[in-house]
């Protein structure tokens, strides 16, 4: 007879047999290992029972009259699919095995079966139940961290961009979300439609980058039949269309400076004219737009109406790109695991979780993203490892030096000088716990030009907030 093995809640299987002889035996054997067992004669007996319980395992008998082993596991797996089902016969072949399997089975036992090899069955049973609930209750962290909709994220910079969801969701003010490309800007203005009081009504959005000039301004306004060549009836722009609910303007920092004019006339009077008509239409339409653009600098560049500026960044949201919120990589990467698989027993090892979060991720979210669903297809196992996290900006993986991958991420996030200045300099100051002293030691810099950037610092802030006044 197997050792007793400990356990402090008994585990509940249910045994489905016909033979009583086989169920009072398989009962003794399982109750001295410790097991909660509950038996019964039929498969009809153990679909009525399954109405009421759940067991942790079903250990059934293949051969039965009315409901054989087979559609007592089809049922189950309709009824209670997170239930294990161990089918066992004493006309153990290939075929009826394979059958089994098929049908989703997670093991085959063939009577009289060695206790031994039931029960080291029955613990495989277990161990999958356990690694289902601890999916299941990973999905529900996820889905507590991720407030609004897709959004996902535990960290102070996301809590807050929650909170600012719920405080505008009510009201009909236009907003401007700012963010690195790949942070999940059109992902916060649908949570912001979808949030608030206008969720009934359209959400449409568009990129003001993927269409010529004037394709976009149709687009956008609408068309009479005749305004240019091909325009051979009348035609609604995206304004009428999202009558009552939100027009998503994403990548507005590239939209053209002379649809610029006609888009700030249309949100000063509320009211929209098609190309080539010469009546308007009232609407009610809220506005959500996003850039990745410095707009500031757009402005000054002269690539950007001031005046448009004021009258969408009403609030303003910014998103920050992971490498400030670190925090979240963890808790995204699991939220795109379970996007991308249907198994559930396939997770990261800790070792690719660290890997993954020390990643410099300039394509954000978006990037990471595409990172799992590589792994997902890369790995071999129920286990995705650090060797299956392919990341080219990695120092630990990637080639050339530290100041060659600096470089590539400048030149593809397109930052100024000033930027990247003020972000390492910022860097060292906080890495030498405020000291002017030592950050300008290890800058090479005498301590004088430190105070002189904080002035300057100090007087552009000032300058930004006279202009959001």
């Amino acid at each position: 007879m197997a050792n007793k093995m400990s356990t402090a809640v008994p585990k509940s299987i249910l045994v489905v047999d016909d033979d009583e002889s086989i169920l009072d035996m398989t009962e003794d054997l399982l109750t001295e290992a410790g097991f909660e067992v509950t038996k019964c004669g039929s498969g009809t007996e153990a679909l009525s029972l399954a109405d009421d319980r759940d067991w942790d395992v079903v250990l059934s008998d293949l051969q039965m009259p009315e409901t054989n082993g087979l559609e007592l596991l089809a049922a189950m797996r309709e009824r209670r699919p997170d239930t294990p089902v161990i089918l066992m016969t004493a006309f153990g072949t290939i075929q009826s095995a394979v059958q089994a399997m098929r049908g989703g089975a997670l093991d085959f036992v063939t009577k009289p079966f060695q206790a031994d090899e039931l029960l080291v069955s029955l613990e495989r049973a277990f161990e999958r139940r356990v690694l289902e609930e601890e999916n299941r209750r990973l999905r529900r962290a996820v889905a507590r961290v991720s407030s609004f909709g897709e959004l996902v994220g535990k960290s102070q910079a996301m809590n807050e961009i929650y909170a600012m969801i719920k405080k505008v969701g009510a009201n009909r003010s236009n907003i401007l979300i700012s963010g690195e490309s790949g942070t999940g800007k059109e992902v916060v203005a649908r949570s912001i439609h979808f949030t608030g009081a206008r969720a009934s009504k359209p959400f449409i959005p568009i990129n003001c980058t993927a269409m010529p000039e004037g394709l976009l301004e149709s687009e956008l306004f609408g068309h009479v039949r005749g305004a240019f060549t091909g325009a051979h009836a009348n035609k609604k722009g995206l304004f009428e269309a999202a009558e009552g609910g939100t027009l998503f303007l994403d990548e507005i920092g590239d939209m053209p400076l002379s649809l610029q004019g006609k888009l700030l006339r249309v949100l000063q009077d509320r009211e929209v004219r098609p190309v080539g008509g010469t009546h308007s239409t009232k609407i009610d339409v809220r506005i959500v737009a996003a850039t990745n653009q410095d707009v500031h600098r757009a402005i000054e560049d002269g690539q950007f109406r001031q005046d448009l500026y004021y009258r969408l960044n009403v609030i303003q949201i910014r998103i920050p790109p992971l490498r400030e919120r670190t925090e979240d990589i963890p808790v995204l990467a699991e939220s795109f695991l379970r996007k991308h698989s249907d198994d559930l027993r396939v997770r990261f090892s800790d070792a690719a979780l660290r890997k993954l979060s020390r990643g410099v991720w300039p394509g954000n979210a978006r990037e990471l993203e595409n990172c799992v669903e590589r792994a997902l297809a890369l790995t071999g196992s129920s286990e995705i490892l650090a060797n299956d996290i392919l990341i080219p900006e990695d120092p630990a993986t990637g080639d050339g030096s530290i100041e060659e991958m600096l470089i590539r991420i400048a030149l593809e996030k397109r930052l100024t000088v000033r930027r990247l200045t003020d972000a390492y300099v910022d860097a060292v100051l906080e890495a030498s716990n405020g000291s002017k002293s030592e950050a300008a030691r290890i800058l090479g810099v005498n301590r004088r030009t430190l105070y002189r950037r904080k002035e300057r610092r100090v007087a552009d802030n000032e300058r930004e907030a006279a202009i959001a006044q």
